[in-house]
């Protein structure tokens, strides 16, 4: 007698907890169950559009990403120098250096930087010119003498 007590207090105390996560106001189990049932298809659902979102938005970040055998390089020039940014999707073991010594060739000097070369290749270089009676080189010569670098890097290294 006591062990029907308890089945019926547990199977209760589930249909409540049923009809709160499934946010049901329907009084008969059989509702319940019924509208639950109808929820866990609308979570299906729901897990199955995420599913395609994060499969087109993975698609669309290897697109975006994907920069190729070489790694993307832009340059901006600011007022007194260039902000040189270079990045990759695999570690350059090295790529750095080569990068540091093209600006030593261009006769810029690196005021800010930041890097990292954990998983991927990042590099945010600020360089200003060393000597302020040469005037600034333009901006496509820098790029040209940094991808030159990167190059020659890919060359020695045969890696990215």
């Amino acid at each position: 007698m006591v062990s029907r007590v308890h089945k019926r207090t547990a199977l209760y105390r589930s249909i409540q907890q049923l009809r709160s996560i499934t946010n049901s106001h329907a009084r008969c189990k059989t509702s319940v169950i019924l509208d639950a049932s109808e929820y866990i298809l609308g979570l299906k659902q729901k897990l199955q559009e995420l599913n395609q979102l994060a499969l087109a938005a993975a698609q669309n970040i290897n697109v975006i990403d994907d920069y190729g055998p070489m790694p993307m390089l832009k340059v901006e020039p600011q007022e007194e120098g260039y902000m040189v940014k270079v990045r990759s999707q695999r570690s350059c073991q090295g790529l750095l250096a080569f990068i540091l010594e093209a600006f030593e060739r261009l006769g810029l000097e690196v005021l800010q930087a930041r890097a990292s070369c954990v998983d991927t290749f990042s590099l945010e270089a600020f360089g200003i010119k060393e000597n302020q009676d040469i005037p600034l080189v333009d901006a496509k010569v820098v790029e040209q003498v940094v991808s030159q670098a990167i190059q020659n890097w890919r060359e020695v290294t045969k890696q990215c």
